[in-house]
Order: C-alpha cells, then structure tokens, then sequence
C-alpha cells in the first residue's frame, strides 16, 4: 500500500482491476467521493461505490469494499446497469 493509494487490494480485486483497465485512480476517486453507497445484499460488512468516471465516457464504476480499516476493495467493474443514469 502507498501514500497515494491507501487501500488494501484482495487478490480477486487486483486481478479484476488490471484485466478490466481500470486505473486505481478512478478506485480511489470513486471511494472517496462516491457518487451513490448501498448495502451489500449479503453482508453487511460489504459495501458498494458508484461513482461516474468522465474519462472513460462517464461510465460508471461500481467498487465493491470490505468495511475495516484499512478498507479492502473486493472487486470493481464498469456497471452497464447505472449508464446515463448516475
């Protein structure tokens, strides 16, 4: 973990995240100020972000995290879902 990026990746993640092209940047904004939070449907210690990402066509991005410190991002993906709607 680094200064600039101060979450901790599960391995799922950090695999899901370079495959798919996401930046930890767009992660980062998208934790930091979502634009949307719900409730995992399962567990109550997962939570979801959405936010949108201007430059990837304003499409949104959904991070899906653990509730500990520090916070542990479970997965993230492009949700077709919220598109032209966030």
């Amino acid at each position: 973990m680094s200064a600039d990026f101060p979450y901790e990746l599960t391995v799922h993640a950090a695999h899901v995240i370079r495959e798919r092209g996401i930046l930890l940047d767009w992660v980062k904004r998208v934790l930091e100020e979502p634009e949307r939070v719900e409730p995992d449907r399962d567990d109550p210690e997962i939570i979801h972000a959405l936010g949108r990402v201007p430059e990837f066509g304003e499409r949104v991005l959904r991070v899906i995290y653990r509730r500990q410190e520090p916070l542990q991002i479970v997965s993230a993906y492009f949700d077709r879902r919220w598109r032209n709607t966030l």
